[in-house]
């Protein structure tokens, strides 16, 4: 499905990411893990076409997208969610995700009625407790980030990138948030990168873990692989 082939990004004299490899086959659920500052984020950017890499390809379902721009890149099936939510603050909870289902795969137009019960399922289906009718000002943190979820599944992607959901989330919240993933993943079918910091809920979740240090892939397996990798605890707790 996806294929990150050798990719670099320097900013000035900064290496972020140095020559990073992997693959992502349709159905995978990957957490993306490393400590702050280990390439993460820039590597979303870079799938998702807000920054692009300084070398090295990107191909999605068999094309290039490497030189893509953000909505193309939406259209093709890519969508991604921010650690810190970005709802459109004048719209309300439905309008939020109805916009969002206008924007999504190329290809696809939808009447408003049509718009509005595909919103609607989808508002179901992650659990949004909230009125429809609810401003996003007025939602508390697990909420808006319920309904980032909501908006990014409505532009109808193959690949979703997922940026920290648990931040800020308490015990029973992350649970909650979890459970949508999986559901998102083994219910709708839809291939999930996952970055988290929050390593105990990521584990019993994800089939595979992808890990990055100073911008370089240092381990690729199953949890249980990575949990007992002497790299990956050496660039968590440091060398003895």
């Amino acid at each position: 499905m996806l294929h990150i082939q050798s990719v670099t990004k320097n900013f000035g004299g900064i290496v972020a990411l140095d020559r990073v490899s992997f693959s992502v086959n349709g159905g995978d659920f990957i957490g993306l893990i490393g400590p702050n500052g280990s390439g993460k984020t820039t590597l979303f950017n870079i799938i998702t076409g807000v920054l692009k890499p300084s070398s090295g390809k990107i191909t999605f379902m068999g094309q290039d997208i490497t030189s893509h721009i953000p909505h193309m890149i939406c259209h093709a099936g890519i969508c991604r969610t921010f650690q810190i939510p970005k709802p459109f603050k004048k719209l309300n909870v439905l309008e939020n995700v109805m916009a969002a289902t206008w924007f999504g795969k190329k290809g696809t137009i939808l009447s408003e009625n049509q718009a509005r019960e595909d919103s609607l399922r989808l508002i179901d289906f992650v659990g949004l407790n909230a009125d429809k009718q609810t401003m996003p000002g007025n939602l508390g943190i697990i909420d808006l980030r319920i309904l980032e979820l909501a908006r990014a599944l409505a532009t109808r992607p193959r690949l979703l990138l997922i940026d920290e959901v648990m931040s800020g989330l308490n015990q029973e919240e992350a649970q909650k948030a979890s459970s949508v993933l999986k559901r998102i993943c083994y219910e709708m079918g839809i291939t999930i990168i996952w970055v988290e910091h929050i390593m105990d809920v990521l584990m019993k979740v994800v089939k595979r873990v992808v890990v990055l240090d100073h911008g370089d892939v240092i381990a690729d397996g199953t949890p249980s692989e990575i949990s007992g990798d002497k790299r990956v605890i050496e660039a968590y707790l440091g060398k003895e």
